[in-house]
């Protein structure tokens, strides 16, 4: 089965997580599984907030 493709790209998604302090656990547990929806919403809600200011600007 084929994967979805992202709308956000892996450095974007690598950039937030250490700017919210999650990325170490994404390179120990090696992948994004481990990380909690509330983590991911995070993530998802400072990608949409960098957007916005990139569309304002």
């Amino acid at each position: 089965m084929s994967r979805k493709k992202t709308m956000m790209s892996e450095a974007l998604k690598e950039e937030i997580a250490k700017e919210l302090g999650v990325y170490e656990q994404v390179k120990q547990d090696g992948g994004w599984q481990n990380v909690s929806s509330k983590n991911c919403g995070n993530i998802v809600s400072k990608a949409i907030e960098i957007a916005n200011r990139k569309v304002e600007e």
